[in-house]
């Protein structure tokens, strides 16, 4: 297959993928890939198998493509098609939960000498190592990986990106517990696909409903929280959308759970859970652990509650991820205090104080108010 043919496939494969037929895009790329010489048509069709792979949840199959395309780019000896193949396997890596792997890979772009390429996809570089730090709880530097990303977005004029930036910065804020400025950011985001998103994918704009329905949700205004992620969902299932729809089933559960109904929040737990392991969302599947443990504790099945919350604990020390295991360590506290059993009560305690430092975390989860600033009550009571 010559250079203008593999081009011709290459956007034919784009222009199915792009009308929601993802399956007939997968197999012209593919056929591309088998019968390609043209090592910079691989390159690139090795770049649309990577992104579509990513948007339908296929993880694995996504690094597998990442791998095969830094081959490719060393075949190719060229620095920028080197920094996009290392980008590429940072992103992989990061949807698979591997955090230091992609703040390693990131780190190897940064390090590569000057290219064209750097100045329109260092932005992205900054972006996927702040969400690395931020599944790794080390907010101080994922704030100034997202505040590195926004200046690259501004300096460029490039609105896509700083939509993706507002959306991570709104998942910052609604974990350090500002909810007004994790409502603020996703807001931004969905500004900028009104007024420049035309062209742009429908993700940017259901990326956005879904993080504002988070931070309405914490900040207690459940109606417009369920409106936001009703049309996040819908975008999400007209495009095959699987990480996006487990997110919003998650949410769903989040809402219906702040309302009290936990018979109708348990199934949309466990739909979520079912798509978050399918993907191989592992800190997803800690927050719907989380979830569903908060549920068991406002029934006071205190059993089942410390059941979910030890899965949720293998999963959350095997990610790294330090915010999710404080508050599984404080669920436990509350739950070992309430049975009177002191002894686990104390290695929770010592454990929930460790992973405050870990976390640098100290404003508003002091001893004085962190029952209120992770929402668990000291006899177990449900969350708002």
């Amino acid at each position: 297959m010559g250079q203008d043919q593999t081009k011709q496939q290459i956007e034919k494969g784009l222009q199915l993928y792009q009308s929601n037929q993802t399956e007939k895009a997968l197999q012209v790329w593919m056929k591309v890939l088998e019968k390609g010489s043209d090592l910079v048509g691989r390159f690139r069709v090795l770049g649309c198998l990577v992104t579509a792979h990513s948007e339908m949840g296929r993880y694995k199959e996504m690094l597998k493509f990442a791998v095969v395309q830094i081959d490719t780019a060393r075949e190719l000896e060229d620095a920028d098609f080197l920094l996009e193949s290392y980008l590429n396997l940072a992103r992989s890596n990061e949807k698979l939960c591997e955090f230091h792997k992609t703040i390693s890979y990131c780190k190897t772009c940064l390090g590569l000498p000057g290219t064209r390429a750097g100045a329109q996809l260092g932005g992205q570089v900054s972006l996927s190592m702040g969400n690395a730090f931020l599944g790794l709880s080390l907010f101080q530097k994922a704030l100034e990986s997202f505040e590195k990303a926004l200046r690259y977005a501004h300096n460029n004029d490039d609105t896509m990106l700083e939509c993706r930036v507002c959306c991570s910065l709104g998942s910052f804020y609604a974990q350090v517990k500002d909810y007004e400025k994790a409502l603020f950011f996703p807001c931004k985001a969905a500004e900028l696909v009104n007024d420049y998103g035309k062209g742009w994918s429908l993700k940017y704009r259901a990326m956005s409903q879904y993080h504002m329905a988070v931070a309405y949700r914490l900040l207690g205004h459940l109606g417009s929280a369920m409106e936001c992620c009703e049309e996040s969902m819908k975008i999400a299932l007209q495009h095959g959308d699987r990480p996006l729809q487990a997110l919003c089933l998650l949410c769903f559960a989040d809402i219906h759970r702040s309302r009290g109904d936990l018979e109708t929040a348990f199934p949309r737990y466990d739909s979520a859970m079912s798509i978050m392991t399918e993907i191989g969302n592992r800190l997803g599947q800690v927050h719907v652990l989380l979830g569903v443990a908060k549920c068991w504790m406002a029934r006071k099945v205190l059993d089942k509650a410390l059941d979910a919350i030890e899965k949720a604990q293998d999963l959350a020390e095997e990610v790294g991820n330090k915010l999710s295991q404080l508050k599984l360590h404080c669920l436990s506290e509350s739950i070992y205090r309430s049975k009177g059993l002191q002894r686990e009560l104390r290695a929770h305690v010592v454990r929930f104080h460790e992973c405050v430092e870990e976390t640098e975390l100290y404003c508003g989860l002091c001893d004085v108010c962190r029952t209120t600033a992770l929402g668990v009550a000291p006899t177990a009571a449900a969350p708002p």
